[in-house]
């Protein structure tokens, strides 16, 4: 198999995003202008935790919705190595956050196994707004299960979605009686 030839103009930014943040809208909006496309890769991500708290299609969706005013940015999942999407891709760049100097040993790994497994691609950190350095989906997943206030941290269409995924669970939760 030959593998794509690599264009260095054109970037995947992975990630679980569930759900995606306002800080992943605003380094993918900044990167945006860097490359001729930018492609947004969804993670299956089954064994994480507990798993995602969306299904990978809601997630699509949702991230599809917080970016759908910038024409060069594509979301599609992904449930395969990394290194094996970005090769088939033919892409020359992976795209990473780092909100604080916690997530660099972290990212530093993650870069360092990426270009042993495909070293043709380099990877690019950016680093977040000041105003969303602070903000990660397990935190506002965290936030909006208990009933906190998630506008400033997400897309209004994520907030509604995770507003009813609360409500199913509430409705399932109180029906649990126990004699």
């Amino acid at each position: 198999m030959n593998p794509t030839p690599v264009n260095k103009r054109l970037a995947v930014y992975p990630g679980t995003f569930d759900p995606i943040t306002n800080g992943h809208a605003d380094l993918i909006a900044r990167a945006a202008p860097l490359f001729e496309r930018v492609i947004v890769a969804v993670a299956e991500s089954p064994n994480k935790g507990k798993g995602p708290g969306f299904s990978l299609n809601e997630r699509i969706t949702l991230a599809r919705l917080a970016l759908a005013d910038l024409p060069n940015v594509e979301v599609r999942g992904f449930d395969c190595l990394l290194a094996n999407l970005v090769a088939e891709l033919g892409a020359g760049v992976i795209i990473r956050g780092l909100r604080a100097v916690s997530d660099f040993e972290y990212e530093f790994q993650l870069a360092s196994m990426n270009r042993h497994l495909i070293p043709q691609a380099e990877t690019l950190f950016l680093t977040p707004a000041e105003q969303y350095s602070f903000i990660s989906s397990s935190l506002v997943r965290e936030i909006g299960r208990l009933g906190g206030d998630i506008s400033g941290f997400v897309h209004p269409a994520v907030q509604q979605a995770m507003r009813q995924r609360w409500r199913k669970t509430q409705v399932h939760s109180q029906g649990d009686t126990h004699a």
